[in-house]
């Protein structure tokens, strides 16, 4: 069986759905090291299940890397296949870092998921899996609580 080509370095099409979306990943350069890295996409957009309505979200990936490293054009392109994908906030926070979780197998991995509000009340979803390495720092997220206009 051929090794599929990562979409890093060629073009590559917005996946129609997560579900056709592909993630790719990569070797770690330093697999004995316990370290984080972390991705922040802080205009994630779906849509309500329901309604069909747009919803925005900020949200904050963290993992200790073991032997593999998610690419990261791969990951944008699969964050871009929720904007017209109906799903719950809870869903949506939820599934990618099962799916994360899945590729990568990292020592651990957490996601943040800070939902704007619609409706009035904003929904923050966090997820996480594995064993965070004793002596790793780990910085807060740095999203702030929603506070309306104040």
């Amino acid at each position: 069986m051929a090794k599929r080509k990562l979409q890093l370095g060629r073009p590559a099409a917005l996946p129609a759905s997560p579900g056709k979306a592909v993630l790719d990943r990569v070797a770690n350069p330093h697999p004995g090291t316990n370290y984080v890295a972390r991705f922040t996409a802080p205009e994630f957009t779906t849509l309500c299940p329901i309604t069909g309505q747009p919803d925005f979200a900020h949200l904050v990936i963290d993992y200790v890397p073991r032997r593999f490293l998610v690419e990261s054009k791969s990951l944008k392109f699969y964050l871009a296949s929720f904007r017209n994908h109906g799903a719950f906030h809870e869903d949506c926070t939820v599934a990618i870092g099962k799916k994360l979780f899945a590729l990568l197998k990292p020592k651990w991995l957490r996601i943040g998921g800070y939902w704007y509000p619609r409706g009035g009340m904003p929904i923050d979803v966090f997820w996480q899996a594995g064993k965070l390495p004793a002596g790793v720092w780990v910085p807060d997220q740095g999203v702030a609580p929603y506070r309306g206009r104040g």
